[in-house]
């Protein structure tokens, strides 16, 4: 069950698309959009990727930045962010221990499934939308959230 509104978002670390270690902590002060996907390449994951791409402005003018996570590699997440010129970054969580944590992972098939997370500058969870098969609706309903917010 993905984490509810008004919790605050657990820290981890993850492997990055730019060569760092993302670490959230790290990150103090900055609102951010976290939305975890099942795999690379498939229809639905490529579609809403690109939605975000489509969108990166809006969220740069919010000052939010965007991370992707799947439990994909990051050999992968580079060919899937070049393939369809993502405009941010994506984090691998192989192991699937941050999906888990955020409650973001497919129960026996161990890969991530498809909920979005807005965290505030203190990594509040402000918004957030679970719903495995709606990749066309995450988009939608972080905008209206951030909308909404300002």
């Amino acid at each position: 069950m993905a984490l509810s509104k008004g919790t605050k978002a657990p820290n981890f670390s993850l492997p990055s698309t730019d060569g760092s270690q993302f670490t959230l902590s790290n990150h103090e002060n900055e609102p951010l959009l976290i939305y975890f996907y099942p795999l690379d390449f498939t229809p639905g994951c490529t579609k809403e990727a690109c939605s975000f791409r489509d969108n990166f402005e809006f969220f740069r003018n919010a000052d939010i930045k965007v991370f992707g996570i799947s439990t994909d590699s990051i050999e992968k997440h580079l060919k899937f962010k070049k393939k369809h010129n993502l405009p941010f970054e994506l984090l691998s969580d192989k192991s699937g221990k941050v999906s888990k944590l955020y409650g973001a992972v497919i129960p026996f098939v161990g890969i991530s499934k498809r909920v979005t997370y807005l965290l505030n500058g203190d990594h509040n969870i402000v918004g957030v939308y679970d719903n495995l098969f709606g990749y066309e609706k995450h988009i939608k309903e972080m905008i209206k959230q951030i909308n909404k917010d300002s």
